[in-house]
């Protein structure tokens, strides 16, 4: 299977809200990404991330077929030279290993053409999928926040991960 990034699309638009309106992707992502998830919030995140330079959201494609999305998003002031990591997947294709590969691409991306030194992500806790997800991709896991997050009624801890330039 070939997994390959290109910049968000209106095209994708249909695609997106039809993916995102899962409570099981919802359940693990922070609030601005609201479960259910309509065709109106995918346009509006279609909207808001089309005409990037660079581009910093991207659609992921495998075989050709949009089966999430993806982004890096780089820091300011001192944090400057780090980016944090996001990407959800479509469920019909979770365990095909098309996250993992997403992963390291958007790490390349950010370390070649954004010129990065460090790469990182967080995780809700019961999300064992996803950290292994960066742990497939390389990433290293730096530690726990306790109770760091409240997310649908309870507190999550939250893993922190980081891939450095070097690694």
């Amino acid at each position: 299977m070939t997994v390959t990034l290109r910049p968000i699309l209106a095209s994708d638009t249909v695609a997106i809200a039809r993916m995102g309106n899962n409570p099981k992707i919802a359940g693990f992502m922070r609030d601005v990404f609201p479960y259910p998830y309509h065709l109106e919030n995918a346009i509006a995140f279609v909207n808001s991330v089309k005409g990037q330079h660079p581009t910093k959201v991207f659609a992921i494609l495998a075989d050709g077929e949009h089966v999430g999305c993806c982004g890096i998003f780089p820091k300011e002031d001192v944090a400057r030279m780090n980016a944090e990591v996001g990407y959800w997947i479509g469920e019909e294709h979770w365990g095909k290993g098309i996250a993992t590969q997403a992963v390291k691409l958007i790490a390349a991306y950010g370390f070649d053409t954004l010129g990065m030194n460090r790469l990182y992500a967080s995780v809700f806790s019961p999300n064992k999928a996803s950290a292994r997800v960066l742990e497939k991709a390389g990433f290293t896991c730096e530690g726990t926040h306790r109770q760091a997050v409240y997310k649908n009624g309870e507190y999550l801890d939250e893993l922190f991960y980081s891939l450095l330039r070097k690694d």
